[in-house]
C-alpha cells in the first residue's frame, strides 16, 4: 500500500507575523526541484482564509530550499491581487516547467459575485517575475495543473468541475477542447464528497502518478493515489482504496479550517518525491514517497 511519509512532524514553513500579507497563513503551495535547489510558491492570507473570518486576501510569496526542510523565503509577494479577476486574491498554484519555462495554474478569485473564481495562467523563466496570460477557462473552476510535458503533442490540463477531476486538452494553451471526468467521488468512503488534484501528475515507467485530494461528509480532507494511462491519461488504470495520507498531528488536525491535509505541489529529486501540503490551512508540512514504492493494484 502506498503511504506518504512525514519528513518532519513539524511544519517547514508558518506563517510571519512581522509580514502583513502573510501573518495568518501559508499553506497550497506549490513545488518544483529544479537547478539544484526545492522552490515553493506558497499561499499566503493576512487573516483566516475563511468567509468567517472576514475579507481575506491570498497572495502568493516564494521560498528555497537545498534540503526541502530548511527554507529561505522573500519578505515581498512574487505575486499580489493586481487584476479584477484576483481582487481577492491568487489561491491554489500548481507548477510545471515545459522546455525551459515555468507554467503556473492557479484560482483567481474576484469575490465581485457568486462563484467568482476561474483558472488563471501565468509564466516565468525565474520563478520570481511572472507574466499573466489571463483566465484559462471562463466558468467556476479550480484545482488545475498542466501536465509536465505535452501528450501526442498537446498540451494536458486537469482541472475540477465539481465535485470530479476532469482533464482537457489544448494545441495553444488559450483553446481547451476534449474536457471529461475522469475521477469521481465513491460514497461512503473518505471520498464521499468531492475530489480535486493535488500536485501535477508525475512521469513513471507504468504511468502518470497523480496525487489527489478528497473530502467526506464531515469536511476532512485526506490525500489518495491513481496512476494514469502514459499515452491517454484520460484514463485511470489504477486507483487506491486507502488514502495515502490524513490529518494526524496536531498543526494539521487544528487550524483555521481543521483536518485538513491539502497538496499542491510535488518536487522530484532523484528518486524520491517531496509532497508539499497544507495543513489545517494554517502552515506547510512535506512528506516523502520513494519512486520504487508506487505499486498499485491493477483496475
Amino acid at each position: 500500500m502506498i503511504r506518504l511519509k512525514r519528513l518532519s512532524d513539524k511544519p517547514v514553513l508558518v506563517p510571519k507575523a512581522e509580514n502583513e500579507w502573510e501573518r495568518a497563513a501559508v499553506f497550497n503551495t506549490a513545488a518544483i526541484y529544479d537547478n539544484g535547489l526545492f522552490h515553493l510558491i506558497y499561499r499566503a492570507t493576512d487573516i483566516g482564509p475563511h468567509a468567517k473570518y472576514g475579507k481575506y486576501t491570498s497572495r502568493l510569496g516564494y521560498a528555497v530550499s537545498k534540503d526541502g526542510i530548511n527554507f529561505m523565503r522573500l519578505d515581498k509577494p512574487v505575486m499580489s491581487n493586481e487584476t479584477e479577476q484576483e481582487l481577492r486574491g491568487l489561491e491554489d498554484p500548481r507548477i510545471v516547467k515545459i522546455d525551459g519555462i515555468y507554467y503556473m495554474m492557479y484560482t483567481g478569485f474576484g469575490d465581485r459575485f457568486d462563484d467568482d473564481y476561474r483558472i488563471c495562467l501565468a509564466t516565468s523563466k525565474n520563478l520570481i517575475d511572472w507574466e499573466r496570460k489571463g483566465v484559462v477557462l471562463d466558468e467556476p473552476n479550480k484545482d488545475a495543473s498542466l501536465f509536465p510535458e505535452k501528450v501526442e503533442g498537446k498540451y494536458v490540463m486537469l482541472h475540477r468541475r465539481y465535485p470530479d477531476i476532469w482533464i482537457a486538452f489544448s494545441d495553444d494553451l488559450k483553446n481547451w477542447y476534449d474536457h471529461k471526468p475522469i475521477l469521481k467521488p465513491i460514497p461512503n468512503t473518505w471520498e464521499s464528497t468531492r475530489v480535486g488534484i493535488g500536485g501535477p501528475p508525475i512521469k513513471t515507467k507504468d504511468g502518470w502518478f497523480l496525487i489527489y485530494h478528497a473530502a467526506d461528509d464531515n469536511n476532512v480532507y485526506r490525500l489518495g493515489a491513481v496512476l494514469l494511462d502514459l499515452e491517454d491519461p484520460s484514463k485511470v488504470i489504477a486507483r487506491q482504496k486507502q488514502p495515502i495520507l490524513e490529518p494526524e498531528l496536531k498543526w494539521e488536525k487544528e487550524g483555521y479550517i481543521p483536518n485538513v491535509v491539502f497538496s499542491c505541489g510535488n518536487a522530484v529529486k532523484d528518486d524520491t518525491i517531496y509532497v508539499y501540503y497544507g495543513g489545517a490551512d494554517t502552515v506547510i508540512g512535506v512528506a516523502t514517497l520513494e519512486m520504487k514504492d508506487i505499486i498499485f493494484n491493477r483496475l
